[in-house]
């Protein structure tokens, strides 16, 4: 019993023994720390990595690595600052052509790196190779569209109008490749569901961030109504009629259904609109031909029309 006791007596501290304690433990870890730190290490740790080019005559196509894994050997207090990242300078790698470099073996860097890590002795590179796309800087102008507006349309409406697009082309910025490989046409994207005349200032889309657009906002605007449906008969008009054709074509109209704006309908009365058939390059036989329409509003959609059969 008295060497439990004993034990007791022993944790049994008042409050000032307790913070002699401490400061007897936090000295000798902080005593062991510095003692720790002051000896050598080897360490994985990854580095701030920067290339160095004219970036106003370069741009990547692609984002560069922005770091690269070294094994390093140095004092534990130097290890410990560049591993804990706190105002590590990024390594530097200068490119003289950047656009003509598309790898580095990491094995190559070592003589360069070494003079910027002061203190601290590169052991090999563990980054393997360094992939880079860097293209020349230059400009393109491009016109702009709308693609299949009907796709942006609410259903049962129709195009009123023809799309003004202001100012009609852009100016694009960015890798030669990039621009290279672009359409002539940049098409613009609009909200879905349109029911009514749209005018708005629209943000230009661009299909790479690496791209920049002057202006990068345009004005567009056209008229949107909704879509009546309507039947009528096109005047026929067949042409290049062989002679050997047995009989006369008697039909002097080709029924046909569409569809246009209703704020559109009165004008598409006053058309004339004609069904043309070519008898051209037919060979003898039985045909059902399909005619064409002409004259008729550049905003109507037709969806069915007669046929006309001839023979030879």
């Amino acid at each position: 019993m008295s060497f439990f006791s004993s034990i007791l007596n022993l944790l049994r501290f008042n409050n000032r023994n307790w913070k002699a304690v401490l400061l007897c433990v936090f000295a000798a870890a902080v005593f062991w720390l510095f003692n720790a730190l002051n000896k050598n290490y080897s360490a994985n740790i990854s580095f701030p990595l920067s290339f160095d080019y004219h970036e106003e005559l370069y741009i990547p196509v692609k984002r560069p690595p922005e770091n690269i894994k070294l094994n390093v050997s140095g004092l534990g207090w130097d290890l410990l600052r560049k591993s804990s990242g706190l105002k590590v300078t990024p390594l530097h790698i200068p490119l003289e052509n950047p656009a003509d470099v598309k790898k580095i073996v990491g094995a190559s860097l070592p003589p360069l790196l070494s003079a910027q890590l002061e203190g601290i002795q590169i052991n090999f590179v563990l980054t393997d190779t360094i992939h880079l796309s860097i293209d020349p800087l230059v400009k393109r102008r491009v016109l702009l569209a709308v693609e299949r507006i009907d796709e942006n349309l609410k259903k049962d409406f129709g195009l009123a109008s023809a799309i003004q697009i202001e100012p009609d082309s852009i100016w694009l910025e960015g890798p030669l490749s990039l621009l290279n490989s672009l359409q002539d046409r940049l098409f613009i994207s609009l909200p879905q569901n349109i029911d009514k005349s749209f005018s708005d200032r629209i943000e230009v889309e661009l299909p790479h961030e690496s791209l920049t657009a002057n202006p990068p906002l345009v004005s567009v605007s056209f008229g949107v109504d909704r879509f009546v449906q309507l039947t009528d008969t096109a005047r026929l008009q067949v042409i290049n009629i062989p002679k050997e054709l047995k009989t006369a074509i008697e039909v002097t109209g080709i029924p046909y259904t569409y569809r246009i704006p209703s704020g559109l309908e009165k004008a598409e009365g006053q058309n004339q609109v004609t069904a043309i058939i070519d008898l051209a390059d037919l060979g003898k036989g039985h045909h059902k031909l399909i005619p064409r329409l002409e004259g008729l509003n550049e905003f109507a959609i037709l969806l069915s029309i007669d046929t006309l059969h001839v023979s030879f």
